[in-house]
């Protein structure tokens, strides 16, 4: 079972690294659910060495996007084959809420044969579990779930029937509010990884006036990534 850790700056992917973790998902604006990094940013989290997965989503809200969106991470997804990372992480449902197939075909043609993650959007489905099939035969390596719900300890049940259904065709890696006490139960259903975030907030200078921003932003909490990391070590051994 391998460690994920959604980070969004060099030095969380440092701090990623020097815990053990498999990967990183690298993201911008981690506090609005994450969305595409620049390329510059890219190329500095890939130059640290782990494993780069980078999300591709253009804005935050929802995953109904729009041909014009769709174009748009199409060519962000060209740019980020072009840095060497390992991977991209993506989505995009119908206006009915239902996997948008067409997207996700330009997505990962995009990719060049870079593995192709599939994230939460996968959550707000009225059935997860029907989701897994359909995105194995699009050749999608693995997808990110919480199960449906807010934290996936409660929607660990669901995780486990999207693990039976994927039948070693796809991975399922578990995320959402993840805790180390939560590990033990999801290996045992069978998860191929665990996602988090790990996030600690610090403050800078504080917001330029009205309209500037929170004082505080996230980083990487190498403490909550360690003790997550220990808990995978104690299941290996």
């Amino acid at each position: 079972m391998q460690l994920e850790v959604a980070v969004q700056d060099p030095a969380g992917a440092a701090t990623a690294r020097d815990a053990g973790a498999d990967r990183v998902e690298l993201c911008a604006a981690l506090d609005l659910g994450g969305l595409t990094p620049s390329i510059a940013m890219v190329e500095a989290v890939v130059a640290t060495g782990i494993p780069v997965h980078v999300l591709v989503r253009p804005r935050a809200g929802g995953f109904r996007y729009s041909a014009t969106e769709v174009s748009l991470m199409v060519r962000d997804i060209e740019a980020i084959v072009d840095t060497g990372a390992a991977g991209v992480v993506i989505g995009a449902l119908t206006a009915d809420d239902t996997l948008d197939r067409h997207a996700l075909k330009a997505l990962r043609d995009a990719a060049e044969g870079r593995e192709v993650s599939v994230h939460r959007c996968v959550d707000v489905l009225a059935d997860p579990v029907a989701a897994v099939r359909p995105l194995a035969e699009l050749g999608i390596v693995r997808i990110l779930t919480s199960g449906g719900a807010a934290r996936v300890a409660d929607g660990a049940a669901t995780v486990a029937r999207m693990v039976a259904a994927a039948e070693g065709r796809v991975g399922i890696v578990a995320g959402g509010g993840l805790t180390p006490a939560d590990v033990p139960a999801l290996a045992a259903a069978g998860v191929t990884g665990v996602h988090l975030a790990a996030r600690g907030w610090t403050e800078d200078a504080g917001p330029a006036g009205p309209g500037g921003g929170p004082a505080t932003y996230p980083v990487t909490d190498p403490e909550a990534l360690a003790a997550v990391a220990r808990t995978l070590a104690h299941l290996r051994t």
